[in-house]
Parts: C-alpha cells; structure tokens; sequence
C-alpha cells in the first residue's frame, strides 16, 4: 500500500487551515504557498474535501476555506480513505470488491485482514489535532 499525493496534500491543507484557523477564511493560494505545493494541483483535491463536508469554501474577496468542525474532530483515517478510496492491502477486501471464490480456502486472508484493521485503528487513531502541535515537538512527517 502506498498513499498517493493526493491523500497526502489532503492532509497537509486540513493541517494548514487548522494551524492558520483565525476564524475566517484562508485563502488556498497562502494555504499553496506555505506547503510549496501547486495551486492548480489543491483545486483538484479541494472539491472532494469539500464535499465530504471537511472545509467550507467562500469565493470572492475575502474567500477561501475553513474546517467545519475542531481539529480533534477529524481522524487521519477518514482523510485517507477519502482521498485514497481504501485502505485495503488486497482487492478482495476493498469496499466494492465481488466476493472472492477462493476465500473459504484462502490461507493469507487472515493476514491480509488483520493488516487491514491494524492500518484503519492506526490511522483512525491520529487526529487532526495530534499534527498540529504549537511546539512542533513528536509531529509526523507528511
């Protein structure tokens, strides 16, 4: 399994907004600047954040984006699998796969199962909040 750079980026937009939350809206062109990635690149992430009802966004004079809920609210988990579409380390185990003929006989599906739950609890187990610490101290890196 490999997180692209979209579920990446996704995360590190939600970071900057929670760090830069003032109240208002920040604009995405500060928000691309400060995490040295492409504009155009964030406009493409930022429709499916806002869907998903992450951020709110207002154009115009005075616009851009905020989070709906605190930081604590937000798992690194959901981000993912929002942005990833699934966590699963084997097809038959994602969402939408048809069931696998060979599960009954399968000799790896528990291991490919228990990667899976390791993975989500993991992930669902950071929040927001944990990435934003004030004093910079035991943050992850994305």
């Amino acid at each position: 399994m490999m997180i692209s750079t979209r579920g990446r980026y996704a995360l590190r937009v939600l970071i900057d907004l929670a760090d830069n939350n003032t109240g208002g809206y920040i604009p995405m062109k500060d928000v691309a600047a400060r995490q040295n990635i492409s504009l155009k690149y964030l406009e493409r992430i930022l429709p499916t954040l806002t869907k998903a009802k992450l951020i709110e966004g207002v154009h115009g004079k005075g616009g851009g984006y905020k989070l709906t809920r605190d930081p604590s609210d937000y798992t690194v988990g959901e981000v993912l699998r929002l942005t990833e579409g699934d966590l699963a380390p084997v097809s038959c185990l994602s969402n939408d796969a048809p069931p696998c003929d060979r599960m009954s006989e399968c000799r790896t599906i528990r291991i490919w199962r228990d990667f899976y739950d390791m993975t989500n609890k993991y992930f669902d187990g950071i929040r927001l909040s944990d990435l934003t610490a004030a004093d910079g101290s035991d943050q992850y890196v994305i």
